[in-house]
């Protein structure tokens, strides 16, 4: 059941750091819990020098938004012109894009509603911008759920492929146009 709370998105910024590595921390606890820890791992995201180093990075070279459902941060991503160094294999898609970095959710405020309007909002700042595509891409292990999750937002599978040290994390890119 989906619970519809007022969701506002306002740009982000360095002083967001500390409530989106919660976030991240919330949502690795949360697949823990689920049995789900292929995505993250066990440990939390915010102890992972490497990963506070990408989330600033993409920070830095993006638009950070966040989701606010009565004034507390509850979802947040960075848009892009492009995927990052990781997916650098991939063919480029031709033409320019926007890319979807970190969508994430405190899992307190599951099922309110703040990743759906995150990509909305960021499909509505891509088509402003003149540009007509947008992708995202994400785990793919598991039961399938955050592939599912992003076709349920207009998404559509594209490229397939494998990353992690041992090069067995399973990836999806998706694109959307908007």
């Amino acid at each position: 059941m989906e619970i519809r709370s007022a969701i506002t998105i306002r740009e982000g910024g360095p002083d967001d750091l500390p409530a989106i590595l919660g976030m991240l921390d919330s949502s690795a606890q949360w697949l823990v819990a689920q049995g789900r820890p292929g995505q993250w791992g066990t440990r939390r995201l915010s102890e992972n020098p490497k990963v506070v180093e990408s989330v600033t990075r993409d920070m830095d070279e993006g638009s950070v938004f966040i989701a606010e459902v009565d004034g507390v941060p509850a979802g947040t991503l960075t848009l892009a012109d492009a995927p990052g160094a990781s997916l650098s294999h991939l063919p480029p898609p031709g033409e320019p894009e926007r890319y979807i970095h970190w969508l994430v959710s405190d899992r307190r405020f599951k099922g309110h509603g703040a990743g759906s309007a995150l990509i909305a909002h960021a499909a509505e700042v891509t088509r402003r911008a003149g540009v007509s595509l947008l992708r995202v891409d994400c785990y793919a292990g598991d039961d399938g759920k955050l592939v599912r999750y992003y076709e349920s937002n207009g998404f559509t599978p594209t490229e397939t492929y494998t990353a992690g040290a041992d090069g067995k994390w399973p990836g999806q890119v998706l694109a959307r146009r908007v």
